[in-house]
């Protein structure tokens, strides 16, 4: 059996490691109405590592909303913490900025505008 034109290109292009992320990131970006949220702190995560604080003023939300968000991103292993407490800043994950394509992809269709953020 032949598959449809296009397919095994598309198999090609995208390995089963991208085709799993592109769920990921489609799932937190656009599964729930705190996406764009979550969407602007990746952003802003790989500019420069932030506290919960930093963050929350960033996105001008409440500390909670924003801790919220960072512990949703840190269950999906999209970012990452260093240090104890007030002073824990978040990164991105290795395998987040790995796949930075992907969430560009997704971001520009779901979000065309939310790109701007405070810096």
């Amino acid at each position: 059996m032949q598959d449809a034109p296009g397919v095994s290109e598309l198999a090609k292009v995208h390995s089963p490691s991208d085709t799993s992320w592109k769920r990921l990131l489609w799932y937190v970006l656009a599964g729930s109405r705190g996406g764009t949220n979550r969407g602007k702190i990746i952003n802003l995560l790989r500019n420069e590592p932030r506290n919960v604080n930093q963050l929350a003023e960033a996105l001008d939300v409440h500390y909670r909303v924003a801790e919220h968000h960072v512990r949703a991103l840190e269950k999906n292993n999209l970012i990452t913490p260093s240090g104890e407490r007030y002073g824990k800043l978040y990164f991105l994950s290795q395998e987040m900025e790995a796949h930075l394509h992907i969430f560009d992809e997704i971001w520009t269709q779901i979000q065309p505008r939310a790109r701007e953020v405070k810096e």
